[in-house]
């Protein structure tokens, strides 16, 4: 049996299709969406990515608590709570397209932005950011929190406003503890989609009333 493409010690008994030849059981686990870029189809990647994205999550989390919402939530500033929207609404729209979508995607791809936007400040993580692994959702997250604006209800010139890289994290931060609670860390059903689902839909209704209503 072929020698591991990656150790060249063990015997290869995974075939990687990322790499294009195989590999030892050890090395899959240990390189697999780190610096191997693996298919969705990978049957390895399959079995395996819930649990992984279930540790990966935790050790960051416990690295990194989200703080406790408190009489300064973000929800309450009209500013903020608009930026945190923006933050969701591509989730929902992908949930409401993608039924396979858990709550678990929805935590790692706002886990993703909000490395992202830490590592985009260090000028050393540049060199990574071409071979680091991307997460689909989360690239869509960034685009949007990244074209985000607030446009007060009286617009004078020049008053759409911008948001700073730690306006952008407090609010990831917000969202990350809303899914965290709504799901108490049981992250592979949909609890928290379906209620963003829900939410977007009647903002989208809402909305749709209003305009009906606005006279000729």
């Amino acid at each position: 049996m072929a020698k591991c493409v990656k150790c060249r010690k063990r015997k290869a008994k995974r075939y990687c299709p990322a790499l294009g030849e195989s590999i030892c059981s050890l090395c899959c686990g240990l390189h697999r969406q780190k610096d191997i870029h693996c298919p969705p189809t990978c049957p390895f990647l399959a079995k395996h990515k819930p649990y992984q994205d279930k540790r990966t999550l935790a050790k960051k989390h416990a690295a990194h608590p989200s703080p406790p919402p408190s009489g300064e939530d973000i929800l309450k500033d009209e500013r903020l709570a608009w930026l945190a929207f923006n933050i969701e609404v591509p989730i929902g729209q992908r949930a409401g397209e993608d039924a396979s979508m858990t709550d678990g995607d929805a935590l790692s791809a706002l886990d993703y932005v909000r490395d992202k936007l830490e590592k985009e400040s260090s000028l050393f993580i540049m060199a990574e950011k071409s071979t680091a692994p991307k997460n689909a959702l989360g690239e869509a997250i960034f685009q949007s929190v990244e074209r985000c604006r607030y446009e007060k209800k009286i617009i004078l010139p020049g008053e759409l406003q911008t948001y700073k890289r730690d306006e952008k994290i407090k609010c990831l931060d917000r969202v990350i503890l809303a899914v965290e609670q709504l799901t108490g860390s049981k992250l592979e059903g949909r609890v928290y989609l379906q209620q963003l689902i829900d939410r977007l839909s009647k903002i989208n209704e809402l909305s749709r009333q209003q305009k009906l209503h606005i006279p000729d």
